[in-house]
């Protein structure tokens, strides 16, 4: 019977054991100070759940791997000091594990439901990363993303049907989309032109990432990758 996350906070070393476990599937050596952040920030997590419903049940292995291991793909996509906009943080996800995995790293969190932004809000400060970070809580198409060079979401309500609206929002930035084969089919439909990364560990979770010259607008064509 698996370990279900609730509002009792698991021992420390729980989620570094897993991240350890689990990062070579993943390519990565994380330093002892990220793991840290890492285990604070799960620790908020946990502690504001059985309110906000951040994230849902789930292993602390689960956890490891699904919210922190994939939000880090996002990495081998920014360069140094680049600044992201992150749409429906909801408690985080990706963006947090990344600005806690490269202190270059800049973003606006944009997370339309107060409750939940306030906790990001609360959240960065606690973690050290507010001066890093902008928390919008708006809807998307109200925020202007000014010096993002990246779009990401990984979870929005109703993804496939804003997706339109996320595309042309986004112009000419380069945006980075967690999903399943439902977000394929709907870049598809848009003629977006795009990558797809099928995630260590998994058959069915995918990183998209979509051409920044807006050729979704008349291209049909995509290509595929897989690691």
């Amino acid at each position: 019977m698996r370990e279900e996350i609730g509002s009792t906070l698991q021992m420390s070393s729980d989620l570094t054991n897993a991240i350890l476990t689990n990062q070579p599937a993943f390519g990565l050596n994380l330093a002892e100070p990220t793991l840290a952040r890492f285990e604070k920030y799960y620790q908020l997590l946990l502690e504001h759940n059985p309110i906000l419903h951040l994230i849902g049940p789930m292993s602390t292995n689960e956890f490891a791997v699904r919210h922190i291991l994939e939000s880090l793909t996002l990495l081998r996509y920014f360069e140094k000091n680049a600044r992201f906009a992150d749409v429906g943080s909801g408690g985080g996800l990706p963006a947090i594990p990344c600005l806690l995995a490269r202190d270059d790293l800049m973003a606006v969190l944009i997370e339309s439901k107060e409750k939940k932004s306030k906790f990001l809000q609360s959240a960065v400060e606690e973690l050290g990363i507010a001066n890093r970070v902008q928390v919008a809580t708006r809807q998307f198409q109200e925020v202007e993303p000014a010096g993002c060079q990246f779009v990401t979401c990984r979870a929005l309500d109703r993804f496939t049907e804003k997706l339109d609206r996320l595309l042309k929002w986004s112009m000419k930035r380069q945006i980075l989309l967690f999903g399943g084969p439902s977000i394929r089919e709907a870049l598809k439909r848009h003629k977006a032109s795009f990558n797809e990364t099928l995630m260590p560990l998994s058959d069915q979770r995918y990183l998209f990432a979509v051409q920044q010259d807006r050729t979704y607008l008349t291209s049909k064509s995509y290509s595929r990758s897989r690691r």
